[in-house]
């Protein structure tokens, strides 16, 4: 592949990368609203689980693409050898 292709393929990445760090701290703050409004003890441990679950998904997201972004650098290193 050309080097441009991986130039592009990084910088989509890395906007991905933005707007999934963006969602995180929407769904915490959404989460820490639905926890300090909720009215019984039940309602916020659920509210407190699925924020902890919401997280670590998004984590998962987060670590993803800078593992691609990674390989991408890799790939584009090789295709500036070339």
């Amino acid at each position: 592949m050309s080097v441009e292709y991986y130039k592009k393929q990084i910088i989509d990445l890395r906007a991905r990368l933005d707007k999934e760090k963006e969602a995180k701290k929407k769904d915490n703050e959404r989460y820490a609203n639905l926890i300090k409004n909720a009215s019984s003890a039940s309602s916020k441990a659920t509210h407190r689980k699925s924020k902890v679950d919401k997280a670590a998904s998004h984590d998962r997201a987060i670590e993803s693409l800078k593992k691609q972004i990674e390989n991408a650098k890799a790939n584009l290193a090789k295709a500036r050898k070339k």
